[in-house]
Parts: C-alpha cells; sequence; structure tokens
C-alpha cells in the first residue's frame, strides 16, 4: 500500500514537472529554461526535481523519449485500408496531438531539436523495416516501398512543420484532409 502512495506521488510530481515545462516552453525558448523555472511553475521544492532528473538536459531527453514513443503508438494503430474516415481520424489524431505538445510543436518550428530528430528517424527506420517485413509484395520492390515509406513520413513532417510554423492557423480537420488525400490518392495506391 505504501509502494502504491509513492508510486501514485511520484507519477503526480512528473507530470506537473511534464506540464510546467510545457507551459513556460510556450513563454521562454528551450534553451533558456531552468530548473527555478520547473520547479516554480510546477509548485515543487527543488529536491523532488532532483528526484526525477539529473538536469534540464536529462528532463529534455525524457519529454523527447516520450514524444517519440507516443507518436509511435499513434502509428501502430493506423492500419492503412481504402477507408477515406479511417485515414482521417488518424491523421487528426496525429494533429491534434501536435498541436497540444508544446515540445513537438517548438521542435517542428526549430530544426535544433537534432537529437530528437535523429532518434524519431531511427525509429521510423524500425518501423519502416518491420512494415517491409510484414508485407506481402507487390509489384513494386522492397527498395520501392522503403522509399515510398520515407516519402509519405518525409511528407507529413513537412505538412505538420509548415503548420506549426504558421501557428496552427488552420484547423486540425483541414489538415488532417491534407495528409489523408496525400496518403489515399499517394501511398495507398502504391501499396495495392
Amino acid at each position: 500500500m505504501n509502494n502504491e502512495i509513492q508510486d501514485e506521488r511520484y507519477h503526480i510530481a512528473d507530470e506537473a514537472i511534464y506540464d510546467a515545462f510545457f507551459l513556460i516552453l510556450k513563454e521562454k525558448e528551450l534553451d533558456k529554461i531552468t530548473v527555478s523555472d520547473v520547479i516554480k511553475k510546477a509548485g515543487i521544492v527543488r529536491s523532488t526535481f532532483y528526484n526525477h532528473y539529473e538536469n534540464i538536459p536529462a528532463l529534455i531527453t525524457a519529454i523527447e523519449d516520450k514524444t517519440i514513443h507516443d507518436i509511435f503508438s499513434l502509428m501502430e494503430t493506423f492500419h492503412p485500408k481504402n477507408d477515406q474516415d479511417m485515414c482521417k481520424s488518424y491523421f487528426l489524431t496525429i494533429c491534434n496531438y501536435t498541436r497540444t505538445n508544446p515540445f513537438l510543436a517548438n521542435l517542428l518550428r526549430n530544426p535544433q531539436g537534432n537529437t530528437f530528430f535523429e532518434k524519431t528517424l531511427t525509429m521510423l527506420h524500425r518501423y519502416v523495416t518491420n512494415v517491409m517485413q510484414n508485407t506481402t509484395p507487390s509489384c513494386h520492390s522492397k527498395e520501392e516501398f522503403s522509399y515510398m515509406i520515407a516519402c509519405a513520413i518525409g511528407s507529413s513532417i513537412g505538412v505538420l512543420h509548415k503548420w506549426s510554423m504558421e501557428n496552427f492557423q488552420t484547423s486540425s480537420e483541414v489538415i488532417a484532409d491534407i495528409l489523408t488525400h496525400a496518403f489515399v490518392k499517394g501511398m495507398l495506391p502504391f501499396m495495392s
């Protein structure tokens, strides 16, 4: 019972730290955020922060890892079929996640997130490799197919980058429609 209370407290403090970091990120540039900023915004003491993270770079690494995990969890739920509504629902989920994750939005706006994008591209490579191993052969070679998947991923990231640079002025639904159209008219026919 005591361990459950400690685990819950740890989780609550961790969420407070993440939430505070995200709020501060809306006000300050990533490299300007300090431990003092986070503990003030989170309403915690310094020792609580250090029980969770060694420093701000360690917090950023944890947030990168969580963001990558979230993105790939979303990707694993996507099973493409020639279904416009299902594709739009998936891309709308991605758009809403991007809009509500200030860390990801900031990285899309500012290509300073080299380690994040390196980790993400490594994970995407693994994802593509896995898709390739579990895909039935089509009239295209596995190499052609892997490049087409890379193209679809790159174009999706490009759309999200442009959208974030424009401060999400266009609705999530319109962006999801654009991504859905690109997938259904571009990638899906190639997969058939």
